[in-house]
């Protein structure tokens, strides 16, 4: 009976303690929002593709969602078992923030503090509870920074209740962190050379009459009226419109370019591109091509704006404007476009387009974009007016190729004769982009495509 008894209590001992070494060596995992694009802050969950408890692999899809930009799937980067789910189907997540709790095995990768863990420490939890408190208590008497634009943490609202520096001086520190919040090395090197400058006057704060938000006038509706909701692409993409004209100063330079020598080149080459290259030669590649081109030579048009900062790109990512099948634009990028001939832009353009229309693109393929351009001759528009994509500068509307009536000035004197010409629409940020800059890139524009020869090959 006693030898029974010791072997049963072998077993348990085992047993937990099997379990306690497999749970000291599990992980808990942090899957994060990836960023999807540039100027992407969000992207809103549509489905879950893993369940919790499910096990996952690596670079297995656990979750889709969607921005404004490209629908994508969130792989997992390590593998183990999906034990939590932070957000629900529908829910609009941050860039960055952690979306669900994937457990795995071994203690290397980055791990969340669980509940055993901290049920095993007691007297570091009462520490930590005494320092919550305390700082609750500072805390509870720091500044008010509720009226300030930027974002102050505890920490530098507490430096600032501590050495008696008011809201007014505090939004006068240059700060140095991520979208110029003030860290905390800021305000200590402020305090440093604080006694060393001189004591500025705060004249007190104004009443101000709170402005009235501008209503839109009240739509009235018939009984032949209907009623259709936006989608969640469009409703993104229409902010992001007005959050463009809000930031850029827009302004508009337009030039008339005579396409006749690329549109007959390609009427005698397109077949024969056809069968050497598996593909057809649209106008788009050889019109990105000579963009790419007048971007080396004006490379100040490749730039973005930080707050008081310009910043000049080093790569020439062109974007690509392209239709969607319910109607919604995609910005697909070509990245490294100067570095491409005809046909590595040919190939590039219809994988793009290709994608784009199939809803296969990456969220990589969106990213990067330095400079816009749109095609709004494919819907038969002689022109237009397009909306800066944000950070960028500018954008060039390409218009439709027509046959118009024309002057064609020779030796022997001057002619009236038929040519292939297009209006070339080109929208720049007035803040760093002057008049001259914006006239001239398109000026160059049209000397190179003009210039196109007709002998050349592909």
């Amino acid at each position: 009976m006693n030898i029974l008894m010791l072997k049963i209590l072998k077993n348990a001992c085992f047993l937990v303690i099997s379990r306690k070494i497999k749970k000291d060596t599990m992980a808990r995992f942090e899957l994060k929002l990836p960023k999807m694009g540039e100027s992407v802050a969000e992207a809103t969950i549509t489905s879950w593709v893993k369940e919790i408890g499910e096990t996952i692999d690596i670079d297995e899809t656990v979750v889709e969602v969607a921005t404004d930009k490209v629908d994508s799937e969130v792989p997992s980067e390590v593998e183990g078992t999906l034990v939590e789910i932070l957000f629900d189907k529908d829910a609009v997540v941050q860039v960055g923030e952690t979306i669900a709790i994937i457990e795995t095995e071994g203690g290397d990768t980055p791990a969340v503090t669980s509940t055993s863990e901290k049920t095993t420490a007691p007297a570091t939890a009462v520490t930590i509870e005494k320092s919550i408190e305390a700082v609750k208590e500072t805390t509870s008497t720091t500044i008010d920074t509720s009226s300030s634009d930027r974002f102050y943490s505890p920490l530098v609202k507490n430096i600032a209740q501590t050495e008696g520096i008011s809201i007014d001086e505090l939004e006068t520190i240059n700060g140095t962190g991520k979208d110029g919040r003030v860290t905390k090395t800021d305000i200590l090197s402020y305090l440093k050379n604080r006694g060393n400058q001189p004591k500025k006057v705060v004249a007190p704060a104004k009443t101000e009459t709170p402005k009235a938000k501008v209503q839109s006038a009240p739509v009235t509706m018939s009984g032949e009226d209907e009623v259709i909701e936006m989608t969640r692409m469009g409703k993104l993409i229409a902010k992001h419109m007005v959050d463009s004209i809000q930031t850029s100063a827009h302004v508009q330079s337009f030039i008339e370019i005579d396409v006749t020598n690329i549109v007959n080149w390609r009427n005698k080459v397109k077949n024969a591109y056809q069968k050497r290259e598996g593909e057809k030669l649209t106008f788009t590649p050889i019109f990105m091509q000579a963009v790419a081109q007048t971007i080396k030579k004006h490379p100040m048009i490749n730039i973005a704006v930080d707050g008081d900062n310009i910043i000049k790109r080093g790569n020439v990512n062109l974007g690509m404007a392209a239709a969607l099948p319910d109607g919604n634009l995609i910005v697909p990028v070509i990245k490294n476009a100067d570095q491409l001939n005809l046909v590595g832009m040919t190939k590039s353009v219809n994988d793009l387009a290709g994608r784009a229309r199939g809803n296969q693109l990456k969220p990589d393929d969106i990213q990067g974009g330095t400079y816009t351009v749109t095609n709004v001759g494919g819907f038969g528009s002689v022109m237009g007016t397009p909306i800066i994509n944000q950070p960028q500068v500018a954008i060039l509307a390409l218009g439709a190729i027509r046959k118009v009536p024309a002057v064609i000035e020779t030796s022997e004197g001057d002619f009236i004769g038929i040519r292939q010409k297009m209006f070339v629409s080109h929208s720049y940020d007035h803040r760093v982009v002057n008049g001259a800059l914006g006239g001239m890139f398109i000026k160059t524009l049209k000397e190179t495509l003009e210039s196109w020869d007709l002998n050349q090959d592909f």
